[in-house]
């Protein structure tokens, strides 16, 4: 099976390359005898999607669309043999904490070898305190960062982020992303699974942040606080 994985190349993402759509997907949990005791196959999809059939864990249709984006993404690169160039080269930030960080492990997230979370609280162009705990690599892939980088726009956690909160309106939100499910109401507080490897990575300040992770607290005046979350993901030899 490792074999085979590397044969696919760096990105390759075993449910979202082997199904073209979710319905196949939930098709893949059904078997026969579903088929036979409740002769009807859209129904059967419902209770897989439910959790109630199938095999294991099942993942949602939210996520199933953003893998296969993911896979689309990884699999254009590999078509285009340049080396793409990073957000970060050339730019001088030593003087930013948050921009140095970034710069640091551009290379190593955008290659898949590290994934990172960024937490940042700070004060919103309303004046409004809000926080929120980002996923570099998945910013990567979804916007370009060299504005960021060049100062011209600053880094800032969305409604659109793994989790986001606004202290003065109350308003919470949460998003899995193709690298990282997000587990909530869970009495640890809360937790990020990687869903590589399948790892958790707990971002209270109290505990330790997980195997093969590393919590990094920012000193720097750009914002209220920035911690950085790293995860080294294991690779089979």
């Amino acid at each position: 099976m490792d074999d085979d994985l590397e044969i696919k190349g760096p990105g390759y993402d075993p449910i979202a390359d082997e199904f073209a759509t979710y319905e196949d997907y939930l098709d893949s949990q059904i078997n026969s005898t579903d088929v036979y005791y409740l002769e009807d196959v859209e129904l059967a999809r419902q209770l897989v999607e439910l959790g109630i059939r199938g095999n294991g864990e099942v993942i949602r249709r939210e996520e199933f669309e953003q893998r296969k984006e993911a896979s689309e993404q990884a699999r254009q690169a590999r078509l285009n043999k340049k080396p793409k160039k990073l957000a970060s080269q050339g730019k001088h930030v030593e003087e930013f904490p948050l921009l140095q960080a970034l710069k640091d492990r551009e290379e190593a997230v955008r290659n898949g070898k590290l994934t990172t979370i960024i937490f940042i609280r700070d004060k919103n162009s309303k004046g409004q305190e809000v926080s929120g705990y980002i996923d570099y690599g998945h910013r990567l892939k979804t916007e370009s960062m060299e504005p960021y980088f060049d100062r011209k726009k600053r880094l800032m956690p969305r409604p659109s982020d793994l989790s986001f909160y606004n202290w003065e309106t109350q308003m919470s939100t949460s998003n899995p992303t193709p690298n990282f499910q997000v587990i909530a109401d869970n009495e640890a507080g809360l937790l990020f699974k990687n869903k590589r490897d399948r790892k958790v990575i707990n971002v209270d300040p109290r505990a330790k942040p997980g195997d093969n992770s590393t919590r990094t607290e920012l000193e720097t005046a750009e914002y209220l606080q920035v911690v950085v979350y790293d995860h080294v993901t294991r690779r089979r030899s």
